[in-house]
């Protein structure tokens, strides 16, 4: 990946927090390397090389800088945006599959051989699936260190690694400190046992208001609830069950999980920061669709909307299925019979492709079709012939969506828009985005208004967003 030195250097010597995670800064004469925005004295510029991820600058011998903590920086929204190769390979990695299934794995869900799939992750970011998963692996370690009481030989597995040797060789690396010395600096105790606090940075502005209050209006009781401050809901992850509550602040969201096996941890990370769209380049986004005169106003009063997405495709796509050309009310209604009885307060996953496969006629509260969809759609899930994951093929998966009895193309839109994660979905015949379009004096015809949609191009999922907040 080339990275243009002029211009790194530039954010660099501003301290840009706009930058971090884009790149890492790897200074010669100390060892380190760094955010963009760190605090400390501007590097000279001789001394300075700069790489496009954590995993990179480990490799080259760099270890982390202790005051600005590199490795927490947000992803790069490159990688949360593309829909190549490399894209879904970082947002797999993200979701664990290397520490679950190996680098084969990772391989085989991508249709490439291990050997390929190695030559392009080391163009484009400098290191290799291993590389980038132990970098991965080093953050999860130091975040249960910090936060947890578990023994270091506990964390050494949770945090994936295969020996508590390559745990401790890894973390002075790294960190180049111990294990247990970073213990010794550890943050305040955890307020109860089997929980893990931790802040989620992200890019400025993130309009918290937009993001919590379309996450409200769609919370389904006994999944998740929100309210004007905090998101709660439970997670299926692949070793158990969790909960998490997601309170924004300024510059990072205060995420406390509880996990039934702290081996989650990763996954569940990169599942709330893809539910919250917190690897977001707002200023990309908001840039493009100012440059619009019908939603100008609208950017400069509520800068850094964000797509809210989900953490976890399948549930998403029953909501697309039950929620066409049905109200949002009316779809939380049918959603929570076909959830069954909820106990007050609690909290757990939505029910998997497998179990909703089974479900007898009785539990679908819905039209005889609608119910097919939903099973079609399940079976098509739990065989592996359609994949919802962060990194499915777009295409692809829109396209087996699209076989499916029932689901057309708004249906697979909104799920490639929610569950994918694709910046550049718009769906011209929702009605509420053309009750917004008209209301911002846009053509709102579906013909003219997806013709003019062509110029928020590859930002119009992040459009659409702002015509259903106008409606």
């Amino acid at each position: 990946m080339e990275l243009d030195l002029e211009r790194c250097y530039r954010a660099v010597d501003s301290r840009d927090q706009r930058f971090d995670g884009w790149f890492y800064t790897a200074v010669r004469t100390t060892g380190i390397y760094c955010r963009p925005s760190c605090p400390a004295v501007t590097p000279k510029r001789e001394n300075v090389t700069f790489y496009p991820s954590a995993a990179a600058a480990q490799r080259g011998g760099f270890r982390a800088c202790r005051r600005c903590r590199p490795d927490a920086a947000p992803g790069s929204p490159e990688w949360d945006v593309r829909a190549d190769t490399v894209g879904r390979a970082m947002r797999l990695i993200a979701d664990g599959v290397v520490d679950r299934a190996g680098v084969p794995g990772l391989a085989s869900r991508l249709g490439y051989t291990e050997r390929h799939l190695n030559r392009m992750l080391t163009a484009e970011l400098g290191a290799g699936p291993l590389a980038l998963a132990r970098a991965q692996r080093a953050q999860t370690a130091r975040i249960l260190i910090e936060t947890t009481d578990l023994g270091l030989a506990e964390i050494a597995f949770a945090s994936g690694f295969g020996s508590v040797r390559q745990f401790n060789d890894t973390i002075q690396e790294v960190y180049a400190r111990s294990p247990s010395e970073l213990r010794q600096r550890r943050a305040v105790r955890q307020p109860e046992a089997g929980t893990i606090t931790l802040r989620l940075a992200y890019r400025a502005p993130l309009h918290i208001g937009a993001l919590l209050g379309f996450l409200a209006a769609r919370a389904l009781p006994g999944i998740e609830d929100a309210d004007v401050t905090t998101y709660r809901r439970g997670l299926s992850l692949p070793h158990g069950s969790a909960t998490v509550s997601l309170t924004p602040g300024d510059r990072w969201v205060s995420a406390t999980l509880r996990l039934a096996d702290v081996r989650d941890l990763a996954p569940a990370v990169a599942r709330c920061r893809r539910l919250f769209d917190l690897d977001a380049d707002p200023a990309a986004v908001d840039g493009t669709l100012s440059a619009d005169p019908a939603l100008a106003a609208q950017v400069k009063a509520e800068p850094g909307v964000r797509v809210p997405r989900t953490a976890d495709g399948f549930e998403l796509a029953v909501r697309a299925i039950v929620g066409q050309q049905v109200s949002v009310s009316s779809a939380r209604t049918t959603l929570s019979r076909l959830l069954g009885p909820v106990t007050p307060g609690e909290l757990r996953g939505f029910p998997s492709a497998e179990e909703v496969a089974e479900l007898p006629d009785e539990s679908f509260r819905m039209p005889a079709a609608r119910r097919e969809s939903i099973r079609a759609l399940a079976h098509a899930v739990a065989d592996g012939r359609l994949d919802l994951d962060p990194g499915a093929d777009r295409e692809e998966s829109v396209a087996r969506l699209l076989e499916l009895p029932g689901v057309g193309a708004w249906t697979a839109g909104y799920v490639a828009m929610r569950a994918i994660g694709d910046p550049d979905v718009f769906l011209p015949t929702d009605v509420a985005a053309q009750r917004g379009a008209e209301a911002l004096g846009l053509p709102h015809s579906p013909k003219a208004l997806a013709a003019h949609a062509e110029s928020w191009r590859p930002w119009r999922s992040y459009a659409l967003m702002r015509l259903w907040r106008s409606a």
